[in-house]
């Protein structure tokens, strides 16, 4: 029997970019990102959604209703009025792990004093995984690497589809099987 092949969704969060006013960077630079690293065969897709918490909301339990087993949500996550990634999160979780974020913003703090406006965060609904992200393609990379090497074993956790990685890329961590 084949391994489940793993749904992996890339929502970016921009009023301009869901206008089509601006150029989605953020979502295909968390794509490459992932296709870069993983080793398994996974199905990857996008999409734009509009600022605020109920689109928010609304765009990622049905990801997590219809089986996705991660989500990536790039953009909404500053200070900025319509900044509501975190909030839109909220809403549809069952808890939050928060040393995701913790992980994203110190690494980040590294490159730029602002990281520590980010709101990053991270989730679980069912069996889906979600991690929010800044919309920024170089700080995506950043944060990814900071975190990536724990969620394969996230996913083996709540029950989703495996996921592998390349080691020379992100060594992913499992415990020793005793």
């Amino acid at each position: 029997m084949l391994p489940e092949r793993a749904r992996i969704a890339v929502v970016t969060v921009s009023d301009r970019a869901a206008r089509g006013e601006y150029e989605d960077m953020g979502g295909p630079a968390a794509e490459d990102w992932l296709r870069t690293v993983l080793t398994s065969d996974v199905h990857i897709t996008r999409q734009i959604i509009p600022d605020g918490r109920d689109s928010v909301a609304a765009a990622l339990r049905t990801l997590a209703d219809y089986g996705s087993d991660l989500v990536l949500i790039t953009g909404g996550t500053g200070p900025a009025p319509r900044d509501r990634t975190p909030e839109g999160l909220a809403d549809i979780i069952a808890f939050d792990l928060p040393g995701f974020g913790e992980e994203m913003r110190r690494a980040s703090l590294a490159e730029v004093p602002t990281a520590i406006l980010s709101r990053q965060s991270a989730g679980v609904r069912g069996r889906t995984l979600f991690i929010t992200l800044p919309g920024k393609p170089a700080a995506i990379a950043t944060c990814l690497q900071a975190v990536f090497a724990a969620v394969p074993y996230c996913l083996d956790l709540i029950g989703a589809a495996r996921i592998d990685t390349d080691p020379a890329r992100c060594k992913a961590f499992r415990p020793a099987k005793t």
